[in-house]
Order: structure tokens, then C-alpha cells, then sequence
């Protein structure tokens, strides 16, 4: 890991880990950049989704789990706050925790870091809802898909 020199400390100290667990690594390439030269809002977006989809998979929410039992995930409510920008070649790391389980949904935040930085670039929360593919209503959270969600909190 790169240190980080603190002034105030005058010393090295290493950064802190991300908070949660990590979804996603990737690189900013610089078709990801807008004419302002910086990562446009609509790849942060994609970098969340799939670090969520990762979270997802964690909790036993996967592709085959969602084909086999004829569900659904979708995000009712998604909240950003930008803090810095980014440029091609940078490395970014998404660390996501769960921050909140009901019956048939599930509150996260996803974090987003410039690789070997404790300052985060980027904060995503929002909440997915559990539905029947067939009838497109939600439904409730299967118990241990809901028990791994709750062990996740403030971890």
C-alpha cells in the first residue's frame, strides 16, 4: 500500500482500509471522461451498479438465484454525493455495507475511493426492493438472504 504524510503528524502513516466490504476495482479509461476532461456522472453510476450487484451476489441474490426463482431486484432510490473528480488512468476501489434490512428490501451505501486513499471520491445509498418477476410486486426477502443481510450491518 502507498503511504499517505500526514502534516499535522509530520510522519507516514498508511491510509485506512475502505469501510464495508470491496465490490469493485477498475480503472477510469478516457472514454469514461466527458469535454471537461473528468469522469462523467453517468460512469460513476455504472461503477455502482456493478459494485451492487456484487454486494447482491454476496448475500446468495445471483443471476441464477434471481432465474431460478423468478425474482427480481430493483433500486427504488438511489442518492449521490460527489467529492472529487477523476481522470483516465486513475484506480478506483467501491467498498458497499448494508445499512438497513426490511422485509422486502434492503438499504446500502457504496463508497468509492481513488486506490490507496481513505478520502472517498464518491458516496452512493439507496435502496432495492425484492419482486416477483410475475407479478412485479415486491415480495419478501427469503430468511437467510435476509439473516446474511442483517450480519452485514456495521460490519
Amino acid at each position: 500500500m502507498n503511504t499517505l504524510v500526514v502534516p499535522a503528524l509530520d510522519r507516514e502513516v498508511e491510509p485506512l482500509p475502505p469501510a464495508g466490504t470491496i465490490t469493485y476495482r477498475g480503472l477510469v479509461y478516457p472514454w469514461h471522461c466527458d469535454h471537461m476532461g473528468h469522469m462523467n456522472v453517468m460512469w460513476y453510476t455504472s461503477k455502482f451498479d456493478e459494485a451492487a450487484w456484487s454486494f447482491l451476489s454476496q448475500l446468495g441474490i445471483t443471476s441464477a438465484y434471481l432465474r431460478e426463482q423468478d425474482r427480481r431486484m430493483a433500486a427504488v432510490e438511489l442518492n449521490f454525493t460527489y467529492r472529487q473528480e477523476l481522470f483516465a488512468g486513475e484506480l478506483v476501489t467501491i467498498a458497499s455495507a448494508m445499512v438497513g434490512v426490511g422485509g422486502r428490501s434492503l438499504r446500502f451505501s457504496h463508497t468509492m475511493y481513488k486506490e490507496g486513499s481513505s478520502e472517498p471520491v464518491a458516496i452512493c445509498t439507496g435502496v432495492g426492493v425484492h419482486l416477483d418477476a410475475r407479478t412485479r410486486a415486491a415480495c419478501p426477502l427469503p430468511h437467510d438472504i435476509a439473516q446474511r443481510a442483517h450480519r452485514l450491518i456495521g460490519a
